[in-house]
């Protein structure tokens, strides 16, 4: 299984329960989320991570992000103050990465070297929910901005065409928006909009 088409409300269990079968045996998938397509393996996966990066030509000041199923999944992830805690919740789940401080449960190769920090985002998309869901842990993350590209890719296709031979899946359904997530950094005491994407900004203004 390599190329799935997923319903995009009611996604097939069978699908889904692969998905997550690869995931715990160290694969790497292409999957939707409300933001265009992101690639992701399990926490601690260092071959998924490293695969990533050659997808992407990342260096090592790349903040990956957490994609979490709930605030649950948070807590012991990262370090928030109040008035951040307060500010995801009210825009989660929804298009934003935010990039805050790490914890030492999360792995050190996922933080950035320099700053231990980490992206987290709570996505608004049915699939990747469900896929969370069942797998039960946060997974590492990285919206799939081509090399020399701006913007994310947002269809099932071409996604396989351009990168189905490096990972172990493409779920091939409807993004919730072509745009990358709008990122919030609050690791330098203040909140800094480093991208505007697909979420709202009118809240910092």
């Amino acid at each position: 299984m390599s190329y799935v088409e997923m319903h995009p409300v009611n996604p097939q269990t069978r699908f889904i329960s692969q998905t997550v079968e690869i995931l715990k045996n160290s694969g790497t998938i292409a999957l939707p989320t409300d933001s265009g397509y992101a690639i992701a393996c399990a926490l601690g996966n260092k071959s998924g991570m490293d695969l990533i990066r050659q997808i992407r030509r990342l260096d090592d000041k790349h903040n990956f992000s957490l994609l979490c199923h709930s605030f649950a999944q948070i807590g012991e992830l990262v370090i928030l103050d109040n008035s951040e805690f307060r500010t995801i919740k009210a825009l989660t789940p929804g298009p934003y990465t935010f990039i805050v401080r790490g914890t030492k449960e999360v792995p050190r190769m996922t933080l950035n070297k320099k700053k231990h920090t980490v992206g987290i985002r709570l996505p608004e998309h049915v699939i990747t929910q469900e896929i969370l869901r069942a797998y039960g842990a946060p997974l590492v993350s990285s919206t799939l901005i081509m090399p020399e590209e701006t913007e994310p890719l947002c269809d099932g296709y071409e996604v396989e065409d351009r990168i189905g031979h490096q990972v172990d899946l493409v779920i091939s359904a409807p993004v919730g928006s072509s745009e990358p997530t709008t990122v919030v950094d609050f690791t330098s005491g203040s909140v800094e909009i480093v991208r505007v994407g697909a979420g709202d900004i009118s809240l910092f203004s």
